[in-house]
């Protein structure tokens, strides 16, 4: 049952470890494996071809080092991550595929079929889903629950997963740590409900790293391990991904208890072993063709060649006013190189070790030459004397970067480049060794070779004091101390002269960069994130703009130099608002992949067209955002589909050195019903001078409906390759079902009748031609309020929350309850609109608990609208003892929208009218 599962030599079953990290690339500890950039720029190529030979890419080399560990582990991986980026100041934004369902869904499920291979029995590696669902926060992740309705939770939030799962292309899926509507993920009901019954997933459920015991430590939603293994295993996670010692003490005892019984372990493990069957754990060697992939294929270099197109192709060209790029090398004598991002690539936690790393800097420096290139990092060089003892901080032993403040003269101390990453934290790198300042959390010593681990604790904070002087805080704020035997970590918080620094700038490199941008006839500015700082798994981002620093750089060079081009190298979108105004030129790429600089210069010097496209929509500013723990994308206006603002760049975003002319929109036929499918042909021309890609993108839009539907949704997509006067006839098939909305009156999906609006183009928001098509679906009629009505299944809301239902008893007549509850306090409200109440009803019944006590008042028309009942609810001790509650009901009838508008704090379950 444990993720580390032991061997049974009297079965012929040996060890095996299931999990692994396979991200953008496979993540092997112990070897060198191919890198490819980072998931949010593979999902920028819009390429599904490109994500399947990827994804076998990732598989050949799985088993490969699978082999050099005789079996151990390596095979079940837990990529791709599906969930939805619906908020880019999430911290593991960098994860996912982006806001969008059907890109999501479409560039994973290529993913996942290219690890899985095509053999009809045996799967080369097993791709993991993950985070079942929800998952779209780092804040509190533990402890947290996300808000989701049934309509967010149907058209977007499980859309992609669907996907993967009912194509086959996934045989195991993670859960999420979050809590759905007060249920923890690892136990909530549908992951049986779902995943097992509705999707009918072929494999196994694994829970999130350690997440067995947070059920009882960080979400208290049980009492003891034996009482959450059983919840979970009963709830359909079928291998467990904590301790192996703690789970299984904590099944035995559950066993013990009649918590759990025999065949719930055994239809757990059936489920697992099934797909260790698939893999040919059991079998000889020869019968398995994946048995025989050789070790050899590890960074082969036909691997190195896709991650080099990988990586030109997530590259978005964002502006290039008059044409300024390609840059002309015959016109460039000098060309400045500056920033901190431009002679690095950065590792995230999800990436591999890469056989070599090319960044920016050597692959311009590969179209020109180093006497051509000036390059300068922006970053200040700084010494730190200690204000105790006047002396400078320097190398105390060369060989493990031990440092102390024992040098009395300035010359001797130590210079330290200082990159601010914005938000309070820097990192501060010894010009003497090259090695990163860091610490064991006991001392300090320059003695890292570059910025990666869990915890970042190569990252510091500078604390100004009155005197003028700094402290300096570790990566969790605890004070550094000097000396002259070392830098101190200290226990306590109390700054003395000893802990107090003064940071003297010996080069500034913000003019250093300035001078090169004037000595030069271009500069090429590359900045942006480093993927562990202010925004990673556990840490959300602050705020969607560029660390100042970097902002102010672009700025004073480009007051310099005009002919700048600014190259943002990001794991998230950034609002770059002075930067579309002002800078000529502007490129996107994400971090990771192990040829990112040979890409980037490819771009730059035309050897390579980009037809990169965003995946999300670029904010101007966060406060276009709601709060973070907003989950709900209709209400809340989020992504491209409902958002009403001015986005920085739309979705679907992306510009090219070619021009291209859409015409032809032919649609097989122009009235359809809901079972039909059409075809939809689109011919497309390069009218440009350059070869390129395009991506067409096709969008659906509603133009009437029971329920606000989205401004536009992405349906198709492809990305094609034409030379220059070539043309190609685009076709996509749409079926009706991709017309439908989850009818919460109803609690199924609906294919309305109306007119739908296709719209084909470049992005979200530039569209070509359009085209109406009437589709005879159905009327979804009024709704009935005399049925049982879950209090979720509501049409508007305002102020409430969902929460866990814990009532054991079934609704009327045996009716099945969601496990789900509307809470609210004073004034809030939720309302059922287009009710037909017939000739009136007579009373209103519902199922309601409250602690203090409280009232559901009936209302029509609106929140203050006319009062038709009102339903008490009379305090009953606890939150979660629910009753059935009844009130009169007068002077209504026809149809109507129903408000339900809290006094007290309460909780509502169900509810119904009754004639």
């Amino acid at each position: 049952m444990p993720t580390k599962q032991a061997a049974v030599t009297r079965l012929g079953i040996s060890e095996y470890w299931v999990g692994g990290e396979a991200a953008h690339g496979l993540v092997a500890r112990d070897s060198v494996t191919t890198v490819f950039p980072q998931t949010l720029g593979l999902a920028c190529t819009w390429n599904t071809e490109l994500m399947q030979s990827i994804g076998s890419v990732i598989g050949d080399e799985a088993r490969a080092c699978y082999k050099k560990r005789n079996g151990l582990n390596g095979l079940t991986l837990w990529a791709p991550t599906v969930d939805m980026a619906r908020d880019p100041r999430w911290g593991r934004t960098e994860e996912a595929y982006g806001e969008d369902p059907h890109l999501t869904g479409s560039m994973s499920t290529a993913f996942a079929k290219g690890m899985r291979g095509s053999h009809p029995f045996y799967i080369k590696a097993v791709a993991t889903l993950k985070h079942f669902y929800a998952n779209n926060n780092e804040k509190d992740r533990l402890t947290s629950s996300s808000v989701i309705d049934p309509r967010n939770k149907r058209e977007y939030y499980l859309r992609a997963f669907e996907l993967s799962i009912r194509e086959g292309a996934v045989h195991s899926l993670m859960t999420a740590y979050n809590s759905i509507n007060g249920t923890p993920a690892i136990c909530h009901p549908d992951v049986n409900g779902i995943l097992k019954e509705e999707w009918k997933l072929d494999g196994f459920i694994v829970c999130d790293g350690e997440d067995m015991h947070q059920t009882v430590d960080e979400h208290k939603y049980c009492d003891t391990y034996a009482e959450a293994v059983a919840l979970a295993i009963k709830g359909g996670i079928d291998c467990i991904t904590d301790d192996a010692g703690l789970v299984m003490r904590s099944i035995r005892e559950a066993l013990e208890q009649g918590l759990l019984e025999e065949a719930d372990l055994d239809r757990a493990l059936r489920n697992v072993f099934r797909i260790r069957m698939r893999l040919g754990q059991f079998d000889p060697e020869e019968n398995n063709p994946y048995a025989q992939i050789p070790e050899t294929v590890i960074y082969h270099p036909e691997h190195r060649e896709l991650a080099l197109r990988a990586a030109r192709e997530s590259i978005v060209l964002l502006k290039n006013q008059n044409r300024m790029l390609p840059l002309q090398r015959e016109n460039i004598r000098k060309l400045a190189v500056i920033g901190p991002l431009a002679d690095v690539v950065c590792r995230d936690w999800y990436t591999g070790h890469p056989p070599y790393r090319i960044s920016p800097l050597q692959g311009i420096v590969s179209k020109l030459s180093a006497q051509a290139v000036l390059f300068k990092d922006g970053c200040d060089l700084v010494t730190l004397q200690s204000a105790a003892n006047r002396h400078y901080v320097g190398p105390k032993g060369y060989a493990d970067g031990t440092l102390a403040a024992d040098k009395p003269a300035a010359g001797s101390g130590e210079w330290f480049q200082v990159i601010d990453w914005g938000w309070g934290s820097h990192t501060l790198r010894a010009i003497a060794n090259g090695n990163y300042m860091t610490t064991n959390d006991r001392v300090v010593s320059a003695a890292s070779q570059e910025i990666w681990g869990w915890f970042v604790k190569e990252q510091f904070t500078f604390d100004p004091q009155d005197d003028g002087t700094v402290a300096i805080q570790t990566w969790n704020g605890r004070i550094v101390s000097a000396d002259e035997q070392s830098l101190r970590v200290k226990d306590d918080t109390h700054i003395g002269e000893a802990e107090k620094f003064v940071k003297r700038t010996v080069v500034d490199g913000m003019a250093e960069a300035v001078k090169a941008a004037r000595e030069s006839d271009t500069a090429i500015v590359v900045v942006g994130n480093h993927p562990l700082i202010n925004g990673k798994e556990e840490i959300d981002r602050p705020d969607l703009t560029l660390p100042p620093h970097q902002e102010k750089l672009i700025q004073e060079v480009y007051k310099a130099n005009p002919n700048t081009v600014v190259v943002v190298v990001g794991s998230y979108p950034f609002a770059l608002n002075w930067v579309q105004q002002n800078i000529p030129a502007v490129v996107y790429t994400a971090h990771g992949g192990q040829e990112l600089g040979t890409a980037v210069a490819d771009v730059l010097f035309g050897d390579y067209n980009p037809a990169g496209r965003l995946n999300m929509t670029w904010y101007r500013s966060a406060d276009q955002l709601p709060d973070m723990m907003d989950y709900d994308i209709i209400k809340g206006k989020r992504t491209y589909m409902y958002f009403d603002g001015n986005p920085l760049y739309p979705f679907g975003y992306g510009l090219s050195y070619t021009n291209f002319e859409y015409r032809d929109l032919k649609i097989s036929k122009l009235r359809m019903s809901a079972d039909e499918k059409v075809n939809v042909r689109v011919t497309v021309e390069n009218k440009g001078q350059r070869a390129g890609d395009e991506v067409v993108q096709l969008y659906l839009r509603a133009n009437g409906s029971r329920v606000k539907r989205p401004f536009k949704q992405l349906q198709g997509f492809k990305r094609i390759h034409l030379r220059p006067g070539e043309k190609r006839t685009v076709e996509f098939i749409l079926s009706g079902t991709d017309l439908a909305y989850w009818d919460v009156s109803r609690n199924r999906y609906a294919v309305e009748t109306g007119i739908y609006t296709l719209m084909v183009g470049r992005s979200s928001a530039d569209i070509y031609l359009e085209s109406a098509i009437q589709v005879n679906g159905e009327t979804v009629p009024p709704r009935n309020l005399f049925q049982i009505t879950q209090a979720e299944n509501y049409d508007d809301y305002s102020g409430i929350r969902l929460d866990e239902c814990r009532d054991t008893g079934a609704g009327p007549g045996g009716s099945r309850l969601s496990g789900v509850c509307v809470t609210g306090r004073d004034g809030d409200w939720i309302c059922y609109k287009d009710a037909d109440l017939g000739e009136g009803p007579h009373f209103f019944e519902a199922r309601a608990a409250s602690s203090d006590g409280g009232s559901i008042e009936v209302r029509l028309h609106s929140p203050d609208g006319t009062v038709i009942g009102t339903c008490p609810v009379p305090a009953a001790g606890s939150k979660q003892k629910w009753q059935t509650h009844a009130c009169t009901i007068t002077g209504s009838s026809g149809k109507h929208t129903v408000f339900l508008k809290f006094t007290g704090d309460l909780k509502i379950s169900w509810f119904r009218f009754i004639s």
